[in-house]
């Protein structure tokens, strides 16, 4: 596959169209696969379709889109919390395989524990943690309600506000004609807190605070 088509507003729309879109949108919030694949579209692919709504390329109304972007992603979120609550335990004991990595799920279930409720949202925000919060949810038996009221909220902070950023910044001319170097910083941008995981992980675990999946 090409995937210079994740850098141009109109190869995106022509290879995938709004069913392509929110089917990405659902794969990376709920399918546990997509976690061993984080260079995935995600934040790019929703500033992408921001711009490419702004330019009229994709003939959806914008508060449309934005729905739909949304209903995709708390859709997700569902499949993975689910898949946590049934599933999850006896999988995150089974050895490390190309699409499942311990320390990944490791890394997520800090995440999780540390944040509480709020890591629901914040996970939203950071590739591959999006998948595997709501799974270690799942895993934790968090009260649905909660999980639910924070899903709702991450989905349409997420999808809406990085759609809507596309749609707005797409229109300025500086911003249009250096599309691939901002779409560039977005990707770089959404690693950072996945880096700072990392790196906070590795120094607390001489003090003795690594913790165990359930």
């Amino acid at each position: 596959m090409d995937f210079s088509v994740f850098l141009d507003a109109e190869k995106l729309i022509a290879a995938f169209g709004v069913l392509g879109i929110l089917g990405l949108v659902f794969f990376e919030s709920g399918i546990l696969i997509s976690a061993a694949l984080p260079f995935l579209p995600g934040d790019s692919l929703l500033f992408t379709t921001g711009l490419a709504l702004s330019r009229d390329i994709l003939d959806v109304p914008l508060w449309l889109m934005c729905l739909l972007i949304s209903a995709a992603a708390v859709a997700g979120d569902q499949v993975g919390y689910i898949f946590g609550r049934q599933v999850g335990p006896a999988l995150f004991n089974r050895p490390d395989s190309r699409f499942f990595k311990q320390e990944n799920a490791q890394r997520a279930h800090d995440f999780f524990v540390h944040r509480g409720a709020q890591s629901i949202i914040l996970a939203r925000f950071i590739p591959m943690f999006r998948t595997l919060v709501p799974i270690m949810a799942g895993v934790g038996r968090m009260n649905y309600r909660h999980f639910l009221l924070y899903n709702v909220i991450g989905a349409v902070a997420w999808g809406t506000g990085l759609t809507l950023a596309g749609y707005f910044l797409g229109q300025i001319d500086l911003v249009a004609d250096n599309l691939e170097k901002v779409l560039l910083l977005i990707i770089l941008a959404s690693f950072v807190p996945v880096v700072v995981e990392i790196v906070r992980a590795r120094r607390a675990k001489p003090a003795g605070t690594e913790s165990a999946l359930p």
